[in-house]
């Protein structure tokens, strides 16, 4: 299990740009990321797996373009359970707040790939204890049980 890209962006609803390391701030979520802030959905992750579905079907699309924080591969996110928490790096920790979302609007992410699939395959987390991490850490989950 382990991080494959990072991505921010400036503004919510747009596709992230990969970076190629950042800072998980407690409470916060990734430093220099729109959706960071004092809420449950401060960092978002997706399987490179689910990725890859969508590329096979046809859809050019790479990492950060369903505004995806953290892509990962090895981890079947929609099947941990809410709380489970994950550590990613070497000292920063997550708590799974949310699985799948709704989308009321059709986005930017929508418009530009023709599909969607953070609401389906999506996970949302917080920030337990900050630090810095980069592609190619590792990921250990630390409680919790699969749903």
């Amino acid at each position: 299990m382990r991080i494959e890209s990072i991505a921010i962006s400036p503004a919510k609803g747009t596709k992230k740009i990969p970076v190629g390391e950042v800072c998980l701030l407690k409470n916060y979520g990734l430093k220099g990321d729109a959706h960071a802030g004092s809420w449950h959905r401060q960092v978002s992750f997706l399987a490179k797996e689910a990725i890859d579905r969508v590329r096979e079907r046809g859809l050019k699309v790479g990492f950060g373009d369903f505004a995806e924080n953290i892509a990962t591969s090895g981890i079947d996110w929609p099947s941990l359970s809410l709380g489970t928490r994950v550590r990613l790096g070497g000292t920063a920790v997550v708590e799974i707040t949310q699985i799948g979302k709704k989308c009321h609007t059709r986005c930017a992410v929508f418009r530009m790939a023709g599909d969607c699939i953070m609401p389906r395959e999506g996970v949302f987390a917080r920030v337990l204890v900050g630090g810095e991490i980069r592609p190619g850490d590792r990921i250990s989950i630390l409680d919790g049980q699969t749903g």
